[in-house]
């Protein structure tokens, strides 16, 4: 098991504020990249709805390999502070990369498909690809502060809290980005501003990794409640209907609003808007019932 002593107090300890607002940066930053990352796949595929399906496929995806393969790939010597640093400056290299990267793409329908569905579907897959590694960092940033915090009720509810405080802080850049950053100035000095969240909280994560309590790697494989067969699989069976549900009506509705307010930037942000204020209250809830509930399978 993993010392849990190996930081100072409880879980998040004296840092828990620095860290909530942390994840608030970070979701921030993330969704910033995201409305950017729309308005380029719609002058490299030419059609929103497809371009939002790559956006959403891409996206999701990779918060689900960069969820995956951190625990994997990453070893427990690594100070988890740190490796959430590198996590949030790859996200903003990647980030500013893709604005050189993505329309490029236009260009493979010239000289290998043409024009027509065929080219089409070749440039989304293409896409997919490129938005891959920055959102699977993305997906790795929770499992690194989850190392931080203990593995006990409270712990996994301020897990819960920073969730909620990076779906907030989702909210904020969504609204920022679509009514104030790309209406005022453009994708460039939006990125270059997420790119700035990025390198400002992995500076703020060194710092706290450097005043913290020296980090202990663990002498054995952590022992999780999936390893011991503890966890019922349809756990994850009911999770995942769940994320699939939701994201067809997200892409659903997008489509329905936009029949009455146009295919404009405004639109996709006023839907993730809402779509992340419901998440934040949802998990908020979540996260106070988790340190109250007896029987959390059926709540």
């Amino acid at each position: 098991m993993v010392r849990s002593d190996r930081f100072e107090g409880h879980p998040g300890g004296p840092y828990l504020p620095a860290l909530l607002l942390m994840f608030v940066g970070s979701g921030c930053a993330a969704l910033i990249y995201e409305i950017v990352w729309f308005q380029l796949l719609r002058q490299v595929i030419g059609a929103s709805a497809i371009s939002l399906g790559i956006l959403l496929s891409s996206y999701m995806g990779g918060l689900f390999l960069g969820s995956l393969a951190f625990p994997k790939y990453v070893s427990m010597r690594h100070h988890p502070l740190k490796a959430y640093a590198v996590l949030e400056l790859g996200i903003g290299a990647c980030g500013i990369l893709m604005l050189a990267v993505l329309p490029l793409v236009r260009l493979i329908y010239v000289g290998v498909v043409g024009y027509g569905l065929a080219g089409i579907l070749l440039r989304a897959f293409v896409c997919l690809l490129l938005l891959l590694p920055p959102t699977i960092l993305m997906g790795a940033t929770l499992p690194a502060i989850a190392r931080y915090m203990e593995t006990t009720r409270v712990g996994i509810s301020r897990i819960g809290l920073l969730y909620t405080a990076n779906i907030c802080g989702a909210v904020a850049g969504c609204l920022l980005a679509g009514f104030y950053l790309l209406r005022v100035y453009d994708m460039l000095v939006a990125t270059f501003f997420a790119a700035a969240i990025n390198a400002v909280i992995a500076g703020v994560s060194l710092l706290i990794a450097a005043k913290g309590k020296q980090f202990e790697a663990p002498e054995g494989e952590v022992q999780t409640a999936a390893a011991t067969g503890a966890t019922n699989p349809w756990v994850y069976v009911v999770i995942g209907v769940s994320g699939f549900t939701a994201l067809g009506a997200q892409v659903v509705w997008t489509r329905l609003i936009s029949l009455l307010f146009g295919g404009t930037v405004y639109t996709f942000s006023i839907i993730l808007a809402v779509f992340l204020i419901g998440l934040a209250l949802g998990s908020g809830a979540g996260s106070l019932l988790a340190q109250r509930v007896r029987r959390p399978g059926a709540a």
